[in-house]
């Protein structure tokens, strides 16, 4: 089994941003992080699972997805996004971040497992860490789905 644990984080909501990223398979570890100069917490936690997967390279080892998210863990174990597909993600933010997430969801064997953030859990202060580093050293890279979105609403 492949493990993924993630983490996101914003510094003001929006704000600067960033996302940790740990791959455990077997003996070897893989972490990942960027910091966004602009960005949600909410995006930067389905990004991290987004950039998880995408990072992967097979999809026939079952994997199973830790978030401390409620947002992210709710959102697919509940069946929340198949429902805003269905409705066009009409009043839900993300749409971009989401159908990117979905293209992937059918391809692997997923389990998605939360646990309470800032509660000792290594993997997760882990991941809390890297993404609080990116978005605090490195917010440089732009989070075009929130910025485009953002600048098209002030053109309303």
């Amino acid at each position: 089994m492949i493990r993924i644990y993630t983490d996101g984080s914003s510094r003001g909501n929006p704000g600067p941003g960033g996302f940790g990223t740990i791959l455990k398979f077997n003996d070897k570890v893989k972490e990942i992080s960027q910091g966004f100069r602009l960005t949600t917490n909410n995006r930067m936690e389905l990004l991290a699972v987004i950039v998880g997967l995408e990072s992967l390279k097979t999809t026939k080892i079952p994997i199973t997805v830790y978030s401390d998210s409620k947002y992210v863990i709710d959102s697919i174990t509940l069946g929340w996004v198949f429902g805003w597909v269905k409705k066009g993600f009409k009043g839900k933010k993300n749409k971009d971040l989401w159908l990117r997430y979905l293209k992937l969801h059918s391809q692997f064997e997923l389990k998605f497992v939360w646990v309470k953030g800032h509660a000792g859990h290594p993997e997760n202060e882990r991941c809390d860490v890297l993404a609080v580093n990116a978005a605090v050293i490195n917010p440089t890279n732009i989070d075009e789905g929130y910025e485009n979105d953002t600048e098209s609403s002030l053109l309303l």
